[in-house]
């Protein structure tokens, strides 16, 4: 199977938050989206989406998720906990045969300072790279929240931040019901998106029911649901042209 991958992430950047590192600057979304150093959507004229779940893996619930992304050979981007990762490798493992992306979402969902952030980092991209032999490239904060002591952290770590649509939170967390979370993602989609959900955390069988449906819409409306990765190498970038390649 093609895999995409973005190279040279050295020169990217990523992001998680700092709420004991109050006096970290935060700039606007605008000001670190120019820069390439947070990604929330991309930019393309194709219709393609990236779907990403957040805090697995989990027992029950990734593996149902796994099975209704191979019903619509949909591919999709894993933020995974290293201490779940850990506790579950072989659904990291399948995810990672099956085609999919897998990220980082730290190790135990929560960090104090730049060393705890360092740590929380490293353990997970290790956790990674010992069921994949490949290490993390992308990162996701808790809550999605960013400052610039989170980003030059993870910039130090060679790592992308990717958010997500800010018109595509499900809030799937709150189980609003199968019908919202469908409702919030179909309503609204449009090429280059990047929705979030989640498979662990709590109960996610709306997750899961909602992902069905999701993926029948999309499929029907003539989307492709790609890695992130894959997303960002067919958009129209807005990072420099010489920071993205295949291999």
């Amino acid at each position: 199977m093609k895999k995409y991958f973005l190279v040279i992430f050295p020169l990217l950047f990523n992001s998680f938050f700092g709420y004991q590192n109050a006096q970290a600057a935060t700039k606007s979304r605008y000001e670190y989206e120019k820069t390439g150093q947070v990604i929330w959507e991309a930019k393309t004229t194709e219709k393609i989406v990236a779907i990403t779940f957040d805090d697995g893996p989990h027992p029950v619930y990734t593996p149902d998720i796994l099975d209704t992304l191979s019903k619509y050979n949909a591919k999709a981007t894993f933020f995974v906990m290293g201490a779940h990762a850990q506790k579950y490798p072989h659904l990291v493992h399948r995810e990672f045969l099956e085609g999919h992306e897998i990220a980082n979402h730290t190790f135990n969902h929560f960090y104090g300072g730049e060393k705890n952030l360092k740590e929380e980092l490293d353990q997970t991209a290790n956790t990674i790279f010992q069921i994949t032999g490949q290490k993390p490239t992308l990162f996701r904060p808790v809550g999605g929240n960013y400052n610039d002591f989170v980003i030059e952290t993870a910039r130090d770590k060679e790592y992308l931040v990717v958010l997500w649509s800010w018109h595509q939170d499900t809030y799937d967390w709150k189980r609003p019901g199968v019908n919202r979370i469908v409702n919030k993602v179909i309503s609204n989609v449009k090429p280059g998106d990047i929705i979030l959900l989640h498979d662990a955390g709590g109960d996610r069988s709306q997750t899961v029911e909602a992902l069905d449906k999701i993926l029948d819409y999309l499929q029907k409306n003539g989307y492709e649901t790609v890695t992130v990765s894959e997303l960002l190498y067919r958009s129209i970038s807005i990072l420099p042209k010489d920071i993205l390649s295949i291999p």
